[in-house]
């Protein structure tokens, strides 16, 4: 296997780029608008580039840009290897990719292939007949004796996950929308022709993949019922606790064991490129369980992320030690990918309501721990959650649970990038797709660049900081420590060995400083010294970053 390889236009790749990397995804509805129709587009993210390589992240990350009737905004595709004309053309993407690659920054694609949409040509050839050569490709399945659908499945969007076809006489599968049918792969066919999708991309230049649902690809052939849970034991990861998905433990509809077979496929295509795929991991009993199986060793996915820190309230000490040890427990072989926020939660600001020391902090945080680490556009701002009333409201998941979840349009709301432009410099004059968020205006991208104390100045500080340091990059994370509102760990490789330790409150603590010889470092980051009596004091929501000499 090659230690490097290139792209068409010669951009190079080593082979374990991914190890390490902060990637920045990009909403590209929400981006910028480059033509004006108020919604955002490929060259709209071309222009804002630079922006993005000023931060120093590594690479970025597009959610969906194919052709798509967009009923889930792209989440449901009618054509994997076009893009939709909202968002512009494929030279418009070549753009994208040429751009990028001569700003140093990798660009990896939101692939969605569990699932396309009901216009996409291989469906409509599906549903017609049960005989056709396509007939196969999406899970059917006939009506039990009283027509109820085959078993007890649900969609994450609520109801059952079965819809009653009338021409077929039969059910098909969908784990979302019912616009959203689910591929059927327990057939070779269907395997290959996504097989040869991620080929078209890679040959396009792509360095990598973002995969949705990851885990949702395979059912189980049989069509069991999912067994109940137990009310104490349900947990809202993946679905609001109003909806009854989180009553059923899904080990049938999703997370089964037949997906490594086409997980290996999908490497050994990405192999020759030295392309790294993230897969999205939902589940809400077993999700870093599947995380460290689907990344073991080297002919699976090279990283995982799952929403142990993308929901639920601030994470104490306590917890982040627990999910770091069931990781160091069940995927201490494989990567991680972190993040707190991304376009389907409330934004981590507002969903732990942290300030901005807080939010500081656990930037710096993520920096140093082991895995690799998304943040979200805008998440640099320290923009909070949007309010969209319920007439703006544009996600069918939130208009469905309405008011008891307000969906995902509050964190998909359009980039503010100058306050004395109109709509904050995301399109010009157009009635923008969502409403640009009044509370988001004074966080824009030209006022905080000029604000000395605005958080986007600390995210480039802790990227550099990350990437200055092979230990955090790369390194093993081992001596994990609560001491009250304190967390601590080593990160230590063959060059060096860093302590570091955070506090995790609004208020002082002390810690027992490292013993041996260390010196402190990051003081860009506000990292306190040690005191001559072995302690080191820190002050509110304070790391301590220290080497060790030698």
């Amino acid at each position: 296997m090659n230690a490097a390889a290139s792209s068409p236009d010669g951009f190079t790749r080593e082979k374990d780029w991914w190890r390490g990397a902060v990637i920045y995804q990009i909403y590209p509805r929400s981006f910028q608008d480059s033509n004006n129709d108020g919604i955002g587009d490929l060259l709209g993210i071309v222009h804002r580039l630079p922006y993005i390589a000023s931060l120093g992240v590594d690479a970025i990350w597009i959610s969906p840009f194919f052709t798509s009737p967009m009923k889930d905004f792209g989440y449901d595709v009618s054509d994997y290897c076009d893009v939709d004309p909202m968002f512009g053309s494929l030279a418009d993407f070549d753009a994208v990719i040429d751009t990028a690659h001569s700003l140093g920054i990798k660009v990896m694609i939101d692939l969605v292939l569990s699932h396309t949409s009901d216009q996409h040509p291989w469906f409509v050839e599906s549903r017609e007949d049960k005989t056709n050569p396509k007939s196969n490709w999406y899970v059917w399945a006939d009506a039990k004796p009283d027509g109820t659908p085959p078993n007890n499945w649900l969609s994450i969007f609520g109801g059952s996950a079965w819809q009653w076809d009338a021409g077929r006489l039969q059910y098909y599968l969908h784990n979302f929308l019912v616009e959203q049918p689910d591929l059927n792969f327990h057939e070779p066919e269907v395997q290959q022709a996504l097989l040869d999708v991620a080929q078209f991309w890679l040959q396009r230049g792509v360095d990598g993949f973002r995969l949705d649902t990851i885990n949702f690809y395979t059912h189980d052939a049989e069509l069991r019922d999912n067994p109940p849970l137990a009310p104490e034991d349900r947990q809202a990861k993946t679905a609001p606790a109003v909806n009854p998905y989180t009553w059923q433990d899904h080990v049938y509809d999703k997370s089964r064991p037949e997906n490594l077979e086409f997980l290996r496929k999908l490497r050994a295509v990405m192999e020759p490129y030295n392309a790294a795929a993230v897969g999205e991991v939902g589940d809400d009993q077993r999700d870093l369980e599947i995380v460290g199986e689907y990344t073991a060793g080297d002919d699976l996915m090279h990283m995982c992320y799952a929403f142990d820190l993308l929901s639920g309230e601030t994470p104490k000490p306590e917890q982040i030690k627990k999910i770091m040890t069931k990781v160091d427990e069940v995927a201490h072989d494989g990567w991680v990918c972190w993040a707190y926020s991304n376009h389907d939660v409330v934004r981590h600001v507002s969903r732990w309501n942290l300030g901005g020391a807080g939010a500081r902090a656990f930037t710096t945080l993520m920096m140093c721990l082991r895995g690799s680490t998304c943040i979200y556009e805008g998440e640099e701002l320290g923009l909070p959650e949007a309010d969209v009333a319920f007439e703006d409201l544009q996600d069918p998941y939130g208009i469905k649970f309405w008011p008891d979840f307000k969906g995902r349009d509050g964190c998909r709301t359009p980039m503010v990038w100058d306050a004395t432009l109109h709509h904050g410099g995301f399109s010009d004059s157009a009635r923008t797709w969502l409403p640009v968020s009044p509370d988001h205006v004074s966080h824009a991208v030209a006022q905080s660049e000029e604000d000395p104390g605005a958080l986007i100045h600390h995210y480039r500080r802790a990227i550099a900081f990350r990437h200055a340091h092979s230990a955090l990059k790369t390194g093993d994370m081992i001596d994990m420590q609560v001491n009250g509102p304190c967390l601590s760990f080593l990160r230590k490789d063959a060059k060096e060995e860093l302590f570091c330790a955070f506090n995790l409150s609004d208020q002082p603590a002390t810690i027992e400083a490292p013993k041996g010889a260390w010196y402190a470092v990051g003081s860009e980051l506000n990292s306190a010294s040690p005191m001559e009596d072995g302690k080191l004091h820190l002050g509110p929501w304070q790391p301590a970053i220290m080497l060790r000499e030698g």
